[in-house]
Order: C-alpha cells, then structure tokens, then sequence
C-alpha cells in the first residue's frame, strides 16, 4: 500500500463519525456546486488526473507479469528491455499527472478558500454591533478558517478521494478476478481481518482528537487572555506566577500525552495496515504459489496479483468510511452558509439617498428602542453560551423627542442605564430605532445610505480605540489618503503633536495592542485628531474626557473646542462642567428626557439636573459619584 493510500485511509478512519447523523438544510448541496462553477474546467481537468493515475495502478503490475512471463523466463532480453524501459515511462507520467492533479487541486482549493473567506469577511462587516455584542470571537474566526478549509476538501481530498478509490477499486478488483477469480475471493475473506485493527485504532484517535482540540482550546484562551496587556497587568497585580504556571503546565501536560499517546496509535493504525497487507500477500503468495506449481497460474500472473492487493485494501477501507468524508465537508459547508444566511439587522435599502450636508439639523421624533432579542441578531452556535434569554431589555427609549439646530452642542446628561449611550449608538443606525424616527436635515436616516450616513459622523468614545499600528496608520483609519501635513494639523488641533514629535519614530510610532503605550490622555487626544481628519459634519462625544486628569482633561477639552466648532454635536456628559456652555442639555432619566434647558436654568429649576450638579464639585477636583456614570 502507498504511503498516500495509507493517509487517506487514516483520514477517513479517524474523522468523528457522529457527524453522519447530522441532517442538512434542504438546498445544501445545490448552494455548493453554484460554488464550484467558476472552477468547473479545473475540476474536470484535476478528475481526469486522478483517473488517469488511478488506471495506472493497475498498468504496472500487468507490465511485470509480462515481463516476466515473456522476457525473464523465456530470457528474452530484447522484451525485458523494452517493458522495463515502459515501467519506467510510465513512473514518470505517473510523476507528471501526480504534478498536473495537484496543481489544478491547489487552484481549486486556495480559489474556494479565498472566495468563501472574502463572502464571511465582508458579510460579518455588514453585521450590526448587537451581532458582535453576542458573537464569541473564538467561533467566528473558527467559520472563517477552519470549517473554510474543511469546506474547501470536499472538492480535492474528498472529492478526489472518492473518484479514486472507486475508480482503483473496480479495476483493481477485475484485474485481479481476470488474473486469478481464486486468489481475489481468498484475498477479500481477510478484508474483516484487515478492517478490525483499523476500526479499533480509528476510534481511540477520534477520542483522543476531540480531547486534544478542547485542551488545545483551552491552551489558546488562556494565552490569549494573559498575554494582551490588560491580562499580564492582572496577572502581575493579582495573579499568583506559580498557580498560572502550574496551570498552564497541567494543560500543556495533558497535550503531550495525548500527543504520545496519538503518536503511538498511529504508528499502530499504519503497523496494522502493513501487517495485513503483508499477511495477505504471503497468503496469496502461498496458494499462488500452489497454482503456479500445478500450472493454474504463470509466476508473472502471480507476482502481477500481489503487486494489485497491495492496492485492493486501502481503497476498500476507505470507501467504508466515504459517508463520513462526504458529510464532513458538506457540514462543513453548512457552518459556512449559515452566517451567509444571517442578514444583517442595519442595511440600506433600495434607493436609500446619499446624505450631502455641512451644518445637519438632527431631529429625534418620538423615539422608541428596545434592544433585540437573541435570535434576531446571533446565531447560537457561535455564542459561548448558546441558551435561550429569559429575560429581554424591555423598552430603553420612550417617545423621545428633540432638535439639534445646526451648528449646536445638545448635551445629554443622567444617570446610570438613562439612555445616553443609546441615543448615542441610534444616530450613527449601530442600531435602528423600534418607534418614531431620527432625521437628519427632514430625511429618516433610514432612507439614507449607510455609507454617507456615517462618513458625516465622528464619534471619540471613553475609551478611544486604536489598532496595533503606527500612529499614522490609526490616523489614516479615517482618510486613507490623509498626507503628513495633514496629519500634521489634525494633531496640532489636538493638542497631541508635540508629543507624536517627540518621539524617536514620530507618526510611525507603534501604538501597542489597544493603544496600551500612550496613556488615557493621549489616546483621547489621538482620536480626537483622528475625528478632524475625517472632517464630519456631526459630532458624538461619548465620556470623551471621563476619568482623565485635570491636566489630560484640559489639554483633550481645548482639543474639543476645535473638534465642535462649527459642527452639530451631542455629547453625553459625566462631569457636568464640561456642558455648562451647551446650547440645550437634556436630562435623562429611564429612557426619557425629564429635564431640558440651558445650564443655569435647570439648576434654578432645582429638579434632577440641579440634584446631579450640586453632587459633583466643580472646582475641579471632580468627585465622581458612580450614580452618574453612564
């Protein structure tokens, strides 16, 4: 048996066979081949490879037997010559179709996985924040690359596999009845002898690969949360080093045995294989042996056979198994479609109009919002705890309205789960509205595209997020093209550029994970810059100067005067000192305004506003009572 033949049927033995229970969504297998059609000709081209090399299994034994049946033993050199010379051109035909067939395998392969890992990509980037909200990131990057790659192998190893063993199988088995119908029948009696070994070995390693997949999952969370550095900050304030290593050696432990353990069982499956095929041969050796002795048979005919059973069983085992292959790959497939399948809650619809202003009017008309529910948003799968909410987030909003003229600063204020960050997320469509409308310039922003929606909005959050990049390439997030000069500017007016000067590399800087190698200040001020750069037309502050030192808080509010300068802007306040000039602040309380007005106004009116303020000194030492945070 070949070294190839022998790893397709290890891959086949040892895949997990609960798999053939699964049932597949009607429709599956039609959606699969519409995938296959832009490579119809380099499938065609790739089969015939595989058919080709598999007819030419059974060529080079027939080619030994006459050369041995007409050229040794008659000792006719003349046709030992030219049969040898024939065996060998046609090891390296064989060597050149082996070549062609994985060419137009990895075309195939690496065309579906780049097609299928695009159509996730940018489906998932379509998905709203409530999808992200619920989806476990471990799961979804595992549909982008490993059921991709699973799904990819039902059209080379699988497909491939397939069509080989069958085609290796039929000719192989008549070859082998033409040549001797008694041998054959003898040979295929031990197949159960053959296939017991295997089965046994199979299962263990399909126990042994589901523990070492967890184990390894678990490997992989825990370095993955100790080695960002929000984790290691933990770990080396709080964390015990010999208790974090002892339990990370108990898990890598584990790995290494199982490791040994699948090692060994391995080198049984493939033992056992051997060991059969071997037996099997001496067998037929010994009762062909016989025939040829009494002229049953020619010792070509004998030594042809023997060559051809060593081909028989690896095709037969495989085979055994196929339906697990095949369903496999399909499910596979399935895992992949279904976050095709799952529409994104926030789109823009058909005929939606491009948003063109400089100086909106934002109009929220009676507003209503509950966040959604599971199902609407996720798929269970790829949540960590896949189990069914018993308790909803009831209404957030209710029927709020209010106007922000052009050009002015509307500032939300409240306490905690008022409503302030929602309104927040609402504007920009993160999530749309359940009742009213929100527009911009008299359009229901729903009517509007989402692309030229959010291109005029800019939001600086409590905590500014950064890429691990440079700090040209963080910039560059909100114009690409963004020149140093202008880059320049931006940070100028964000009160940030003496700093990005400062430093050794300047704008090529690297931020670290989450921008960890700047403080709360800076990356403020950062995205702050990086809100100019894009220049937009309305502007969302969320906390953007919350838990920030009084110098930080100073150099990121001179910041803010030249980001809100000119442009329509709300902002959601935790230190009530940073709206005292707003144009109209808003005061929440369980999703509805309670309070409106101007600074001085509500803390004549003496109501929640008045409580909130009186609450906080604004001398700037800033207590900051949780009940205010939003």
């Amino acid at each position: 048996m070949s070294m190839h033949a022998a790893w397709m049927t290890h891959r086949s033995m040892t895949a997990d066979p609960s798999v053939k229970e699964q049932k597949l969504k009607p429709g599956t297998v039609k959606r699969i081949f519409k995938f296959a059609l832009p490579y119809r000709t380099n499938i065609i081209i790739f089969l015939a490879t595989v058919v080709i090399d598999a007819a030419l299994i059974v060529t080079t034994p027939l080619l030994l037997k006459r050369l041995i049946d007409q050229g040794v033993i008659p000792k006719d050199g003349a046709v030992v010559t030219q049969l040898a010379l024939l065996v060998g051109l046609i090891a390296i035909a064989d060597a050149g179709f082996n070549m062609l067939g994985r060419y137009f395998s990895s075309r195939i392969g690496e065309g579906l996985i780049y097609d299928l890992r695009s159509l996730v990509f940018a489906h998932v980037q379509k998905q709203s924040i409530a999808f992200f909200t619920r989806t476990q990131t471990g799961a979804l990057i595992s549909r982008i690359n490993s059921d991709v790659i699973g799904a990819q192998q039902a059209f080379t190893a699988t497909l491939s596999g397939v069509v080989s063993n069958v085609v290796s199988l039929v000719l192989v088995g008549v070859t082998m009845l033409i040549l001797s119908w008694q041998i054959t029948i003898f040979s295929l009696l031990l197949l159960p002898v053959f296939l017991i070994p295997t089965k046994w070995v199979g299962r263990r390693l399909q126990a042994l690969t589901r523990e070492s997949f967890s184990v390894n999952a678990e490997m992989s969370s825990t370095m993955t949360e100790r080695f960002n550095v929000s984790g290691a900050m933990l770990v080396a304030l709080y964390g015990e080093p010999d208790r974090e290593r002892e339990y990370f050696r108990s898990r890598a432990r584990r790995v290494a045995d199982i490791g040994i353990k699948m090692a060994m069982l391995n080198r049984l499956f493939f033992i056992a294989l051997t060991s059969v095929a071997a037996v099997a041969t001496a067998f037929a050796y010994g009762i062909g042996g016989h025939l040829a002795i009494n002229g049953g048979v020619t010792v070509g005919t004998l030594l042809a056979i023997t060559a051809l059973l060593a081909r028989l069983y690896g095709p037969l085992t495989a085979l055994s198994n196929v339906r697990i292959d095949v369903m496999t790959s399909l499910v596979s497939f399935e895992r992949v479609f279904e976050v095709l399948d799952l529409e994104p809650m926030v789109k823009s619809h058909d005929g939606a109009k491009v948003l063109v202003t400089k100086e909106p009017r934002i109009e929220f008309d009676n507003v209503d919002f509950s966040y959604p529910r599971a199902e609407e948003i996720s798929l269970a799968s790829l949540e960590s705890a896949a189990k069914a909410e018993t308790v909803q987030s009831g209404q957030v909003l209710r029927n709020l309205f209010f106007v922000a003229e052009p050009g002015t600063m509307t500032a939300l204020v409240g306490p905690s789960g008022a409503g302030k960050t929602t309104i927040s997320s609402l504007l920009p469509r993160l999530y749309d509205v359940t009742g009213g409308a929100i527009k911009i310039d008299g359009n229901d922003i729903r009517d509007l595209t989402l692309e030229s929606l959010r291109e005029s909005i800019g939001v600086v959050m409590q905590d500014a997020h950064l890429f691990h990049e440079s700090i040209a390439e963080n910039l560059r997030y909100a114009k690409q093209d963004a020149t140093p000069a202008e880059m320049q500017a931006a940070c100028e007016a964000a009160q940030i550029w003496k700093l990005v000067e400062s430093l050794p590399n300047g704008l090529d800087t690297m931020v670290g994970e989450r921008g960890h190698r700047l403080s709360g200040g800076e990356k403020q001020r950062l995205a702050i810059a990086r809100l100019l750069l894009k220049s937009p037309a309305v502007v969302i502050l969320d906390e953007a100067t919350a838990h920030l030192d009084s110098e930080n808080e100073q150099l990121v509010h001179a910041a803010l005067q030249t980001a809100l300068k000119g442009r329509t802007s709300i902002v959601i306040a935790h230190r009530l000192s940073t709206v005292r000039e707003a144009d109209q602040i808003l005061v929440l309380e369980k999703g509805s305004i309670v309070e409106r007005g101007k600074h001085d106004e509500l803390v004549a009116k003496g109501g929640l506003y008045a409580d909130l303020y009186n609450r906080q000194d604004l001398t700037g030492a800033a207590n900051q009572d949780p009940a205010v945070e939003n």
